[in-house]
């Protein structure tokens, strides 16, 4: 069983990836393998909207690492996207990624337990985080929740790890995402599957 957590900050070490840390910690506790992918800070294309995806299987940009990423997410069990906190939304970086791996290989993604945790030096983060959760729900993931919303507050790594109600709502998502995780490994050792969902009807607003 593995874990995919992407870190959606141009910082490699910052407070958004010292969340996944703590977060990836306690999965390996519970036997769970983990790998946080880095967006980083190098330019990284937007979704263009081109429907190439539907017809090559795969995002049409092949000069960075989306489809490198797209295929990771075949064999992982669940995720996690983290984002830092920018006028009071996500980071344009970790919508750009999102967009273009959800687009293009969603179906890596369905039915599979995800998260979403945001980091800030104090506000937006609940917006944030809205903005991001917006992809599971709509994929048909399983949302893994903790016992406060998924947020960390600081402004650098050693004020964050200073937010010990964050970090420990991030050690109890962590939790949570290995039990739901593991349910659903043992549901399929029963038989029991996905549900496949209808696509039939598609209604527009304006004819």
């Amino acid at each position: 069983m593995k874990v995919l957590l992407f870190n959606g900050s141009p910082k490699p070490n910052g407070c958004t990836f010292t969340a996944l840390t703590e977060i990836a910690k306690i999965l390996s506790e519970e036997n769970i393998e983990t790998e946080i992918l880095q967006v980083g800070n190098k330019p990284i294309r937007d979704c263009i909207a081109c429907r190439g995806c539907a017809e090559k299987r795969k995002c049409v940009f092949e000069d960075d690492f989306i489809n490198e990423w797209a295929v990771k997410a075949q064999s992982a069990d669940g995720f996690v996207f983290g984002t830092p906190v920018y006028y009071a939304h996500p980071s344009g970086r970790i919508l750009s990624v999102m967009d273009r791996l959800f687009y293009s290989a969603g179906e890596k993604f369905a039915q599979k337990p995800a998260a979403v945790i945001a980091s800030a030096r104090r506000g937006g983060t609940t917006a944030a985080l809205d903005a991001i959760v917006k992809h599971l729900t709509i994929n048909q993931m399983p949302v893994v929740s903790s016992t406060y919303w998924n947020m960390v507050h600081g402004n650098v790594p050693e004020e964050t790890v200073k937010d010990f109600e964050g970090m420990q709502t991030m050690r109890n998502l962590a939790r949570n995402m290995a039990w739901l995780i593991k349910c659903i490994e043992a549901g399929k050792r029963v038989g029991i599957v996905a549900p496949q969902a209808e696509r039939s009807a598609r209604t527009n607003f304006i004819r």
